[in-house]
């Protein structure tokens, strides 16, 4: 009764499945375009370039093969060559015209050529600086770094982002401007001894402000001695304590400015050793006295305050303050402390009646200025 219709479908599915295949098209050969080499060149012109760079040349969709910059009088300013980059290793001069020439080859075997010509910028005039660390030097706990420049810096904020200063162990620490030409950076807390510090001062082709620019780059490396020794300096008990890593080594009778007399008064704050003389002669004109012989001279401000022994008043030390602003101990304590320490370590003076502050402007004051106080005179927002 079904079976008609069974064969109906049958034939229908069989028809199809039996449709002939459409005939396919031919497919054209796919050819691939290589690639033309592009070139950065920076700069590739110019006026007014800063002669620190930076210089290169790049290069995408094939390799260099060679790269000159080439100055006035044919000089050619090294640089390093790899496959798709040449960067200049030197900085440039002012003022002078550069060219550039070479070549980079793409993957299609096409050679591209480098070229231009640029004139770096010509400075009103040139500002040097200067450091108070010296190279591969060791210091004291306490030591501060100065960059001192020969002239007022107007633009502070570019001078100090150009100045930076890298520790072997975590510090925190800041730049400071403390006058129109110094520049210093210190720590929160003391140095960690044993720290190594490098300063690099990259000013060469910064902008100092009003057409001014910088003459040299500075490099520091110097190191933090391998002890925390902190004197202690009490005007009120009279005492002159050695600490080293926490520990008290010394205790010595001392006698300090004179209380009286405010220009006699040795200042309250924490002082920074920063010479040391095994003799010296005193002259103070302001109160009549001069070529006074001492021995183991250290000083501990540029204000004239230094440790040094002073026999002829032995009697008074441990008792009562009578020096013109030193601290006066005895020929054997100021040999003792004049051995133990070195440029860079704090001297703490305490409880006199007249503060280390910033406006007589003394070498150093660092110490002087809480952290905030401090942070402030940054040109730069951390």
């Amino acid at each position: 009764m079904f079976r008609p219709l069974i064969l109906a479908v049958l034939l229908g599915l069989t028809a199809c499945s039996a449709a002939p295949d459409a005939p396919s098209s031919p497919t054209a050969p796919v050819v691939e375009e290589k690639a033309k080499a592009a070139l950065t060149v920076t700069p590739a012109s110019g006026e007014g370039i800063s002669p620190a760079g930076p210089f290169q040349v790049g290069v995408t969709g094939g390799s260099l093969t060679a790269v000159a910059l080439t100055g006035e009088g044919g000089r050619v300013v090294k640089g390093e060559l790899t496959a798709d980059k040449w960067v200049a290793t030197e900085d440039l001069g002012y003022d002078k015209v550069y060219t550039w020439s070479g070549s980079a080859k793409g993957a299609d075997g096409a050679e591209v050529p480098v070229t231009g010509s640029f004139r770096t910028l010509k400075p009103q005039r040139l500002i040097s600086v200067e450091s108070n660390v010296g190279d591969h030097q060791t210091y004291g706990i306490a030591m501060p770094i100065k960059m001192t420049f020969s002239a007022p810096v107007q633009d502070k904020a570019s001078v100090q982002k150009a100045m930076t200063v890298t520790t072997s162990v975590p510090t925190e620490g800041s730049w400071a401007w403390l006058s129109d030409t110094e520049a210093h950076w210190r720590p929160r807390d003391y140095w960690k001894p044993n720290t190594e510090v490098s300063v690099d001062v990259n000013v060469y082709g910064v902008p100092f402000g009003g057409g001014a620019y910088g003459a040299d780059d500075l490099h520091v490396q110097f190191k933090i001695a391998d002890r925390a020794l902190v004197a202690k300096a009490n005007t009120q008990t009279h005492r002159f304590e050695i600490w080293r890593d926490g520990v008290l080594l010394h205790d010595f009778p001392a006698s300090y400015g004179l209380e009286t007399d405010r220009g006699r008064v040795t200042r309250s704050g924490t002082h920074v050793v920063m010479q040391k003389e095994a003799k010296r002669t005193m002259c103070n004109k302001a109160y009549n006295y001069c070529d006074v012989p001492v021995t183991w001279a250290v000083l501990i401000s540029n204000n004239g305050e230094f440790v040094h022994e002073y026999a002829d008043s032995m009697w008074a030390q441990g008792k009562q303050n009578v020096s013109h602003g030193c601290a006066n101990l005895s020929p054997a304590d100021a040999k003792t402390f004049f051995n133990l320490t070195m440029i860079g370590d704090p001297v703490e003076v305490l409880n006199s009646s007249v503060h280390l502050s910033e406006e007589k402007q003394f070498d150093y004051y660092d110490w002087a200025l809480d952290w905030a106080a401090w942070t402030s005179k940054s040109a730069v927002t951390p």
